[in-house]
């Protein structure tokens, strides 16, 4: 499973661009999808736009915690899980992972994950990740980007 999180804008983008970060249901930046591997057309279509890689299960599990909605802007809870069948974050985390089950098959769960920008920014925007830049394919260094758009969200917390 792959995480893909935008981080251009796409205003001025071909339309065949638009309509695949539509697909995607990345409309806007710091938005963070959760897809199959199977998808990889879509991805390199919008490789200037987004950056992804193969997202863990303790990352899964710590983006389902803390930053996973349910309808109504509520956030997924132990007994949400439970009622739905699952004992716990960590199994779900582990069912999704292997394929047994879609973040589609639970209406109750928002598709998109709003992220907060990452803690020092993403420097360079407009460069390949291979190249030192944030675009494209990254691999397991995905989960450390998770890790600091979840620590700029406390960051700001903390301030208020």
């Amino acid at each position: 499973m792959y995480a893909v999180v935008k981080i251009r804008g796409s205003n001025h983008t071909k339309v065949d661009i638009k309509y695949a970060l539509r697909e995607l249901r990345l409309h806007r930046v710091n938005h963070l999808v959760l897809i199959p591997e199977d998808m990889i057309g879509q991805l390199k279509k919008v490789k200037d736009y987004v950056t992804w890689g193969e997202i863990d299960k303790e990352h899964l599990i710590k983006l389902l915690k803390e930053r996973g909605k349910l309808l109504g802007d509520k956030p997924i809870t132990e007994e949400w899980l439970k009622q739905n069948g699952f004992n716990s974050f960590q199994e779900f985390a582990e069912k999704l992972l292997d394929g047994k089950i879609k973040l589609k098959d639970y209406p109750d769960i928002k598709p998109v994950f709003r992220m907060n920008p990452p803690k020092k920014g993403y420097g360079k925007t407009k460069e390949p990740f291979k190249l030192g830049g944030n675009l494209g394919y990254r691999g397991i260094e995905i989960n450390k980007l998770i890790d600091r758009m979840i620590e700029g969200g406390k960051i700001g917390q903390a301030k208020n």
